[in-house]
C-alpha cells in the first residue's frame, strides 16, 4: 500500500445490545466475543498485512483508551485520538479525519469500526486496496455488504453503473442510501439485487473528507478545526459541536461516491442471535463460549458463562451469566436487551449498566 494509506478505527460506543456482558466501562471492542481475543485486538491484527501500526489511528473515549492501547501496544499512544464525551460518528470521525490530514494532507484514509466480525479477511484487505485506489481519484468508497436476507436493521446502498475494477472486485457508482427499511422494503431490495447493506466502511482522500464537511457540515467543519489547531480548546468546540452519525452528516449527501459489493464473511455482532450466527456450533446447533455446558435435549441454544451451565429439554435460548445478572431470552427477541438497558438507567440502578 501506498505510503499515504491511513486506517482509522471508531472504537466509541457501548454495544447495550450485548448486554450483560457489554457494560459501560467494558464495551463490545474491549470482549473477546468471536475468539479468544477482544474485538479491538482482531480488528488492528488483520490490517498487519495491510500497514504498518504506526499509521492506524483510533478515536475512543478517554476511559477506554489506555485499556485499548494496552491490548494493542504496537499501534502508538499518540495515535489514540480522545473525544471528550460521545457525540455520534460524525463528529468522531471528523476528528480523526481532521487529525490526520494535519499530519499527511496527502493520506487516503478508511473509516473502519471496532467492533466487525470479518470471517474472510484475506477478501477484506484486498478490497481496502481496490478502494484505496479509487479514492485517490477522489471517489470516496463504500464496502457495502452483499445482502443474505431482507435485513431491516441494516441501511442499503443501491448502486448504478460500473466504474471499473481492480484487485479482483468491481466497483460501481453508488445511486443512494437508504435508511432502515421495513421487512416488505428490504424483501425488494434483496430481490432487485442492486441493493448491499451499508456496514458503515468508507475509504476517502483527507482532502475529499474535509470538502465534504466544509460543504454539507459548515459548522462543525469550524469546529474541527479549531479543536485540531488548538488542541486545549477541544472540551469547549465539544459542548458545542451537532451530534449527528457520519450516515447523515456526510455520506448520505457527498458527491462522487462508489460502492464495492463485498462476500468477506461481515457480522456486525450487535446482537445475542448475530453472535450465535457467527460462533461455532456443536451437532445440535448449540454455541457455547466460557465454561462447561452438561446439556439434555437442547438445540440451538447460545451459553455464555464461566460456571457449569446445565440445561434439559430447551431450544432457541440465550444464556448470559455474568455472576451479577443473569439474563435468558428468546434468541428471536435478543434485539430487546436494550429496552432492559433503558429500564435499568431510567430506575438508576447503574451498577448494572
Amino acid at each position: 500500500m501506498s505510503d499515504n494509506f491511513y486506517v482509522l478505527i471508531m472504537a466509541g460506543g457501548g454495544g447495550t445490545r450485548l448486554w450483560p456482558l457489554s457494560r459501560q466501562d467494558r464495551p463490545k471492542q474491549m470482549l473477546p466475543l468471536t475468539e479468544e481475543r477482544t474485538m479491538f485486538q482482531v480488528t488492528v491484527e488483520r490490517l498487519h498485512d495491510l500497514i504498518p501500526p504506526q499509521r492506524i489511528f483510533v478515536v475512543t473515549g478517554e476511559e477506554m483508551a489506555a485499556a485499548l492501547h494496552e491490548s494493542t501496544p504496537n499501534v502508538p499512544l499518540e495515535n489514540f485520538i480522545i473525544e471528550p464525551f460521545g457525540r455520534d460518528s460524525g463528529p468522531a470521525a471528523g476528528l480523526g479525519v481532521f487529525h490526520i490530514a494535519q499530519r499527511d494532507p496527502k493520506a487516503v484514509i478508511a473509516i473502519l469500526s471496532a467492533d466487525h466480525h470479518i470471517a474472510n479477511e484475506e477478501a477484506f484487505v484486498q478490497s481496502l486496496r481496490a478502494a484505496a485506489e479509487y479514492a485517490a481519484q477522489g471517489y470516496i468508497v463504500t464496502l457495502g455488504i452483499q445482502p443474505s436476507y431482507p435485513a431491516t436493521g441494516f441501511g442499503y446502498i443501491e448502486r448504478g453503473e460500473q466504474l471499473g475494477t481492480a484487485h479482483g472486485f468491481t466497483l460501481y457508482r453508488s445511486v443512494r442510501f437508504a435508511e432502515k427499511p421495513d421487512e416488505a422494503t428490504a424483501g425488494v431490495f434483496l430481490s432487485k439485487g442492486t441493493y448491499s447493506w451499508n456496514a458503515g466502511m468508507f475509504i476517502m482522500t483527507a482532502t475529499r473528507a474535509k470538502q465534504e464537511f466544509a460543504r454539507q457540515q459548515p459548522a462543525m467543519y469550524a469546529l474541527l478545526e479549531r479543536a485540531v489547531a488548538q488542541p486545549a480548546e477541544l472540551p469547549a468546540v465539544w459542548e458545542q459541536i451537532q451530534k449527528i452519525s457520519l450516515d447523515y452528516a456526510i455520506m448520505e449527501g457527498a458527491q462522487n461516491v462508489a460502492v464495492i459489493p463485498v462476500q468477506i464473511g461481515w457480522s456486525d455482532v450487535g446482537t445475542w442471535s448475530t453472535l450465535f450466527e457467527v460462533l461455532s456450533r456443536d451437532e445440535d446447533d448449540n454455541a457455547v463460549r466460557g465454561g462447561e455446558h452438561i446439556r439434555i435435549d437442547t438445540r440451538s441454544t447460545l451459553i455464555v458463562s464461566d460456571r457449569l451451565v446445565v440445561t434439559i429439554g430447551v431450544s432457541n435460548l440465550v444464556i448470559v451469566d455474568t455472576g451479577d445478572v443473569l439474563l435468558v431470552c428468546d434468541k428471536e427477541r435478543a434485539q430487546d436487551v436494550r429496552e432492559v438497558v433503558k429500564q435499568l438507567k431510567a430506575q438508576g440502578k447503574d451498577d448494572h449498566l
